[in-house]
Parts: C-alpha cells; structure tokens; sequence
C-alpha cells in the first residue's frame, strides 16, 4: 500500500505536468504587486496582463510611464526572482485606469458572471483530461473557469 501524497505535492505534479505552474507563478506578482514595487510605484502602476510572456502594466499618468522605462530591467529582475526563474522576457507599460486598492466586494466579483465561449471551455476540458482524480479534477476546473472568466472581464472592461 502507496503512502498518500498531500493535495500540494499532488498539484504542484499536475501543474508541472501540464506546464502551467510557470503561467500561475507568474499571476501570483498581482498578489504581491506592492512588495514587489513598492508602494509608490504600486499607487500608480497595477499589472494588467501576461501575454507571451511580457507583462502589460498599467501605468496611472505619461510622465510615470517614462520614469519606470529607466526601471524596466531591474522591475523584470525582481518579478522574474518573485516568480522564481526567468520565466517573463519584458515588461510594457500603457496607460490605464488604476483600480483602487480596496474594491467593493460586489464590483470584485463580477466576473463570476462571465459567459465564457465553447472554445474556452473545451479547451479546459482538454487540459483537465489528463487528469485521473475525480475531486482533483473538478477543484482544479473550478479555478480555471473562474481564471477564464476574470481575464474575459477584465478584457471587456478594461
């Protein structure tokens, strides 16, 4: 009889396996953006999107997105080393609207009521297939819908 496994030691596995534990360190910098930065860069600047592995920025004003072009390599260095391995190749700033800190809970969860496209959701359905644990399956569907559907809001409002 198999000594059982923690659920951690069992997702960080799977993760690997389907080469995501990457992609979901790196979403993890928006959780600890003001550690990373600092909170003066933080009040004026929040993480947007990573796309090709180059994180979009959003940058409060034009004249901030001109200081931190001087910051750039070493903001890569200290995500890359949050993240653990160089796993982002650049940074691009843009302007946009900075959220504020404390959301009201009810504008912080409406991407819950997304519609997410067939596409999406077979793709999700694709990854999840590789999966045998039934439970380990469904948690791990439920993340990646609610992943799906922040991005699409996020895309629509943004």
């Amino acid at each position: 009889m198999r000594k059982p496994q923690s659920i951690g030691s069992i997702l960080d596995k799977t993760f690997k396996g389907l080469e995501i534990d990457l992609p979901l360190r790196a979403y993890s910098i928006w959780g600890a953006w003001k550690e990373i930065v600092g909170e003066t860069i933080a009040l004026q600047t929040q993480p947007s999107t990573i796309r090709n592995r180059i994180l979009f920025i959003d940058v409060s004003h034009s004249t901030w997105i001109q200081q931190l072009q001087f910051l750039k390599s070493t903001l890569l260095e200290k995500m890359n080393a949050f993240i653990g391995e160089p796993y982002l190749q650049d940074i691009r700033f843009r302007l946009g609207k900075i959220s504020p800190t404390s959301r009201p809970s009810a504008e912080a969860t409406a991407f819950v009521e997304e519609d997410l496209e067939a596409e999406t959701l077979k793709r999700i359905e694709e990854v999840l297939r590789k999966i045998e644990d039934r439970d380990l399956r469904k948690s791990l569907r439920e993340v990646l819908v609610k992943g799906a559907k922040l991005e699409h809001y996020r895309k629509k409002s943004g």
